[in-house]
């Protein structure tokens, strides 16, 4: 039977309703983070981990970076949201991808990149006290929220001091939510996911079609 991970998230919600669990969430940008921030704040006492090393080139984590402080700064949120943000290195993201370069868009190559993200969020979290992690990359109907869940569930099954906090956030109309955000506070909408693999794939598409027409 699959699972319903946005349930389980209103399960533990209310199970917390007394507590304001800490909650490290993984961010991979401003819109998607927009819904999420909404949805959780109230439940959670949140930082934010920008770590995104398969973002290419540097000028486009920076920017991505700058709409996600901005965001922070001009939401109406309940309490203050943290923002860290570890050094650029797109090395970290390469090495592990190596060998995985021709994979098409949503296979194996983005399962990897998926863990590489949310190593570093458990690592930080279990470093720093959090009782949660999590990522607004389930937001995406373009990213596989069961592979997500997975990873997340495996690596906090390796940590006595973190939990895994399930999520769909596109569920319940939350990607919808996120694009009408973007409007409200004019976020930048990004046409690739961040790595040169999927920007060459964008393109490739880009080009299909404007033969085809």
């Amino acid at each position: 039977m699959k699972r319903n991970y946005s349930k389980e998230l209103e399960n533990i919600i209310k199970d917390n309703s007394e507590n304001m669990p800490r909650l490290l969430i993984h961010s991979c940008c401003a819109p998607c983070s927009s819904y999420v921030l909404e949805y959780l704040s109230h439940h959670f006492d949140i930082t934010l981990l920008y770590y995104n090393p398969n973002i290419s080139p540097e000028s486009e984590f920076e920017y991505r970076v700058s709409e996600l402080k901005r965001l922070v700064s001009e939401m109406p949120l309940d309490k203050e949201i943290n923002i860290e943000i570890p050094e650029y290195n797109d090395r970290e993201f390469y090495d592990e991808v190596r060998g995985m370069e021709d994979i098409s868009e949503g296979g194996e190559r983005c399962f990897k990149c998926y863990e590489i993200r949310l190593r570093k969020a458990i690592e930080y979290a279990e470093e720093n006290g959090f009782d949660y992690f999590t990522t607004t990359l389930s937001i995406s109907p373009y990213k596989n929220s069961e592979k997500l869940n997975e990873i997340g569930e495996r690596l906090a099954g390796e940590s006595s001091k973190v939990k895994w906090l399930p999520s769909d956030f596109k569920k319940k109309n939350g990607y919808k939510r996120s694009i009408e955000l973007s409007h409200i506070y004019n976020l930048y909408r990004q046409d690739y996911c961040g790595c040169v693999y999927s920007k060459a794939e964008r393109e490739r598409n880009k080009n299909t079609a404007g033969t085809e027409s």
